[in-house]
């Protein structure tokens, strides 16, 4: 039987058009599908899936493919309009604040904030999200480690994050999972680019217990807050409100370990995760 490629529709979405780029490049080419997944060391199912626009293409692979057919940033700047996409209206401008902060300083009570996940911490996390298919699942994981390429870069962001000291001794995930995640996150605790305290049981209530928070300080010296709960967000760029939100952010990193106790506490939890 003749093998008949799935017709594609390049103008649905960002994400269409990436699948249908690379189908025309590689066509023009002259690859099959196997040649393809052979140069850019990923599976012909997965490249097949892309160009049908059934899976967000992995971070990893734009790049890639920029490589394999020298078009410069082709496919870099399509998977950049592609994984915005994938979330609501809302955080879209926000993840845009987000991409061109200098500084960006993070609490998190419940879960750690997306930038400082691991993929299986992110994809545990997701998963308890049961409006969520498995395939939107691995989409959102995917958006959220792209999210992750600018602090690998020669100029990431400057980050301070405070963490809930439940965080730590909350399971999400298997115990390898969690183990893995405190790994990462003692790695981050204190170098030129990140600073990562830990706030403990012992300081008791605060304002900020019942959700997330992000300040952000973008090129020009202005200052933005996103503030996270449960089900939305909400984004405040009144110079007046952000005020408000950094005022409450000083006193939680005020009573917050130091970088040495943070330290010292998650490598304490990573205990708890022995196998």
């Amino acid at each position: 039987m003749t093998f008949k490629p799935q017709p594609l529709t390049p103008y649905l979405s960002a994400r269409h058009y990436f699948g249908s780029e690379q189908r025309r490049h590689r066509e023009g080419a002259g690859l099959s599908l196997v040649q393809l997944a052979d140069i850019v060391n990923s599976s012909k199912s997965t490249l097949g899936r892309i160009e049908t626009a059934e899976l967000m293409p992995p971070p990893d692979i734009p790049d890639r493919l920029d490589l394999a057919f020298g078009t410069d940033q082709h496919f870099h700047d399509l998977f950049e309009l592609a994984r915005r996409e994938i979330h609501p209206d809302q955080y879209k401008r926000y993840m845009d604040f987000e991409y061109r902060a200098e500084v960006i300083e993070q609490y998190g009570a419940q879960a750690l904030p997306g930038l400082l996940q691991t993929e299986e911490y992110a994809r545990a996390f997701l998963r308890c999200q049961e409006d969520l298919s498995p395939e939107q699942v691995e989409e959102r994981v995917t958006a959220r480690m792209s999210r992750q390429a600018r602090l690998r870069s020669g100029e990431p962001p400057f980050r301070w994050a405070i963490i809930d000291e439940s965080v730590l001794l909350r399971p999400m995930g298997s115990a390898a999972c969690m183990r893995e995640q405190l790994a990462l996150l003692l790695d981050q605790v204190d170098t030129p680019s990140s600073k990562v305290q830990v706030m403990p049981f012992s300081a008791r209530s605060h304002s900020l217990l019942g959700g997330a928070l992000t300040l952000l300080t973008l090129p020009d010296g202005t200052s933005v807050a996103y503030e996270e709960g449960i089900q939305a967000g909400h984004l405040y760029e009144d110079p007046a409100a952000v005020k408000k939100w950094r005022r409450q952010y000083e006193v939680l990193r005020a009573n917050s370990l130091t970088l040495d106790g943070s330290a010292e506490r998650i490598r304490t939890a990573m205990e708890g995760y022995r196998p």
